[in-house]
């Protein structure tokens, strides 16, 4: 096979699935929403399951779904019908996922929920198979043409399922009101964690920052940039509003006889680069290297002029090495 046609074949399956999702998409209705609405009121967990291929795409569903906010817990239909069926409780939401509907794994799995009072919610292509007609939600996945170069290999169904998946999870993120707050403290390790730190997380407050008056000589400057050792000061307002900032290289570029006796305000260079503490740190580290500069005082939106805290480029390196 020559190299074009691997590269037409590649796109034609990739075309075949997209016409999937195209379908998929027009056949979001109402059912979605009420199965987004019962599993964000949900007081206990959702179990995911599913057979084959389907049981890998519960899985990742189930991954998707408890780092967003939802518990969640993927089990097989065979360690469900040996026993794992005593982690359902009446509280929890089952989420079954079978392309036809009829698997003998987990039609015990269904009679068990039924007799129980498990909320079910179906995730099927077969209108006719067990799984829509028990669940108390069904969702139906439109008929498409399966990707694989003999029709039969789950391709295009699996897809379906995951986006299907993909979008009850952010749906759920938007009715909880799920913030980067709230995913940051369940990804604390990892690249992960380190690209959603915030400037608040590590900048220096209170007495640690270089702060002097406007009306302050430059010995005051000098004294308080030594003992902060950032390299720079912050010249406040008397509404403690930051209205400048003096760094080493200015007392340099400025050094005089009389240069002592400055105030503040007379060597400052005014409206000074600020960030938001609610920015990451990334932003944080992009902003110094364009300006080349070493620091950042730090604000919040409430007040904007007023500094909270100020960061170092070194503290941004020092996460990233």
């Amino acid at each position: 096979m020559t190299k074009k046609n691997i590269i037409r074949d590649g796109k034609k399956v990739i075309d075949t699935e997209i016409q999937g999702i195209k379908k998929l998409y027009r056949s979001i209705d109402n059912n979605f929403e009420k199965a987004v609405k019962k599993i964000s009121k949900a007081k206990g967990r959702v179990i995911i399951t599913g057979v084959g291929k389907s049981g890998h795409i519960a899985a990742k569903i189930s991954s998707t779904m408890s780092s967003t906010g939802t518990p969640s817990q993927s089990v097989s239909p065979t360690d469900l019908s040996h026993g794992d069926l005593g982690i359902i409780s009446k509280n929890d939401i089952l989420i079954v996922i079978s392309n036809s509907g009829n698997s003998s794994e987990l039609t015990k799995i269904i009679d068990f929920a039924e007799k129980n009072f498990i909320y079910v919610i179906g995730i099927s292509q077969n209108i006719k198979g067990k799984l829509i007609k028990s669940s108390n939600i069904p969702l139906l996945i439109p008929d498409s043409k399966e990707a694989c170069s003999i029709g039969k290999a789950p391709t295009t169904s699996t897809t379906q399922a995951l986006v299907l998946g993909d979008a009850i999870c952010v749906a759920l993120m938007k009715i909880k009101k799920f913030k980067i707050a709230d995913y940051k403290r369940i990804h604390p390790s990892g690249s992960l964690g380190l690209s959603m730190l915030q400037v608040k997380d590590i900048m220096h407050q209170g007495k640690k920052m270089p702060l002097i008056n406007e009306n302050s000589n430059m010995k005051f400057s000098i004294l308080e940039m030594s003992q902060k050792s950032f390299g720079v000061v912050g010249v406040k307002n008397k509404n403690g509003n930051l209205i400048g900032i003096i760094t080493d290289g200015d007392l340099r570029r400025n050094i005089s006889k009389d240069f002592i006796k400055f105030s503040s305000k007379k060597m400052m260079t005014p409206k000074p680069k600020l960030i938001d503490s609610n920015e990451f740190v990334s932003n944080a580290l992009k902003i110094m290297n364009e300006n080349k500069i070493t620091c950042l005082f730090v604000t919040e939106k409430k007040s904007k002029t007023k500094p909270v805290g100020i960061i170092h480029i070194h503290d941004c390196y020092r996460l990233v090495n």
